[in-house]
């Protein structure tokens, strides 16, 4: 059965459109209640959020969805979508619900939920909770008056996660460095400084002033070039752009260059083969990666993984192989040895590390790999035509696979969490990505719009 409302990284919208309204939001507090509360006395969930302005309204509407299903919740404000899921540990919740849409404009929003060990939950449980929503009668149901749900602010909720992260590199002084941070306006803007201050190093931080509207607007991970630029500008030793919600991180070297998930992931599996703690000498990536990377990793003798793209799949294959580092060339990198979804923070945290312990710029420790020349395009479509239905786009991708044959690729797609398509072109000559980059997008453009 195919999900209706939760996509590859929960349920996503426009904010105050269906499905992201007051009345949904609700419903999904209730139906998650239903279906993970179960059994007697009062079980807890952490609810967090990040810093847009629709995320007070569905605060209150998942709170009082919950609450009236009989459960207590631990409300943590904003907050990275990482602290979430490990505060849902920790603080033995049921499980724990983030309202975000990561690195979506500021007028986008979603709900994700992860389970009580702090992983996304399984598609199986998600079709669960979204039939109750659909086809249940949760309108009529709830507890008696005696046993409806209270709701708390977890003050220390910040500084929980501060330490957790901090503690994943044993406190390791960061002292001497010189970072640019960009928190993107978002959930880390007040947690990433001090995390890093504390820890020694010295921080020239932007996009931290969140006024609910200008959350990932022109700054953020997808804007590499603002830390690049101010990197050179005041001399620093690196810079790191998260996201909204703090899952995901690119950095920039002492050049202004952008270091992204390809190289982060790479560099730190080396370090990790030379320790010896590298589970299996396997990491796990997406086909969207640079086969600069698989070679790479070949070439030292580790094994690469491929999986579908969306970082929900890289962490299956990871429980499921028990290998404990992967991630996507986007910037979402998880180590399951830390964290139990990509965590922005943590990721960056460990680069700084691998700097100190080596000795070593950033340029140098990113230099591992020759990447092949890529473009990614991604635009809005006016509907996500199923490609057997199309007939150019599809003729279109048969020539480039054939046309570059092993010495590039291409990868088409719809995105699975708003109304686009994301088409990748690589191979080893620059001039064969412009081509084919046109081509694909001429085809999609006419046939999807």
């Amino acid at each position: 059965m195919k999900k209706k409302l939760f996509g590859t990284d929960g349920i996503r919208g426009k904010a105050n459109q269906y499905p992201i309204t007051p009345e949904i939001a609700m419903l999904v507090g209730k139906a998650t209640a239903k279906v993970l509360g179960g059994g007697s006395g009062h079980k807890r969930v952490v609810l967090g959020k990040e810093t847009r302005i629709s995320g007070y309204m569905l605060e209150n509407a998942i709170t009082s969805g919950l609450l009236s299903m009989g459960m207590d919740v631990l409300a943590v404000g904003p907050m990275p979508t990482p602290a979430v899921a490990h505060l849902t540990r920790s603080m033995g919740a049921v499980c724990g619900i983030m309202i975000t849409a990561s690195h979506n404009p500021a007028c986008d929003n979603g709900i994700k939920i992860f389970a009580e060990d702090g992983f996304k939950l399984p598609d199986s449980v998600e079709l669960e909770i979204e039939k109750e929503m659909l086809e249940g009668t949760l309108a009529e149901e709830g507890v008696p008056c005696e046993n409806i749900g209270k709701a708390y602010r977890i003050e220390d909720a910040r500084g929980r996660y501060i330490e957790y992260a901090k503690g994943s590199i044993q406190n390791l002084s960061l002292r001497g460095l010189r970072i640019v941070l960009d928190c993107a306006n978002g959930a880390a803007y007040s947690i990433a400084p001090l995390i890093f201050r504390e820890l020694g190093a010295e921080v020239i931080e932007t996009a931290v002033r969140p006024d609910g509207l200008n959350i990932n607007d022109g700054c953020g991970a997808l804007y590499p070039e603002n830390i690049g630029r101010l990197v050179r500008e005041h001399r620093a030793d690196a810079g790191i752009a998260l996201d909204g919600d703090a899952d995901r991180v690119i950095f920039c070297d002492a050049n202004g260059e952008e270091v992204n998930g390809d190289r982060i992931i790479g560099m730190l599996a080396l370090a990790y083969q030379r320790e010896r703690k590298l589970a299996s000498d396997t990491i796990v990536v997406t086909g969207m990666s640079n086969l600069g990377l698989m070679r790479a990793m070949k070439q030292a003798g580790i094994n690469v993984e491929v999986t579908d793209v969306g970082d929900r799949y890289v962490i299956e294959r990871m429980r499921g192989g028990s290998f404990n580092v992967g991630g996507e060339q986007s910037g979402h990198i998880i180590f399951m040895d830390y964290a139990t979804t990509g965590d922005g923070i943590i990721s960056a945290l460990h680069v700084l590390k691998l700097m100190k312990q080596t000795g070593k710029p950033l340029a140098e420790l990113a230099g591992f790999m020759n990447v092949f020349p890529q473009e990614i395009r991604s635009f809005g479509v006016a509907r996500k035509t199923p490609f057997a239905e199309l007939s150019r786009l599809p003729a279109e991708i048969d020539a480039c696979r054939e046309a570059l044959g092993e010495s590039g690729r291409t990868i088409v797609r719809y995105s699975g969490t708003e109304n686009k398509i994301r088409i990748l072109v690589e191979a080893e000559q620059s001039d064969d990505v412009r081509v084919w980059i046109e081509r694909l997008s001429a085809a999609a453009r006419e046939e999807l719009n």
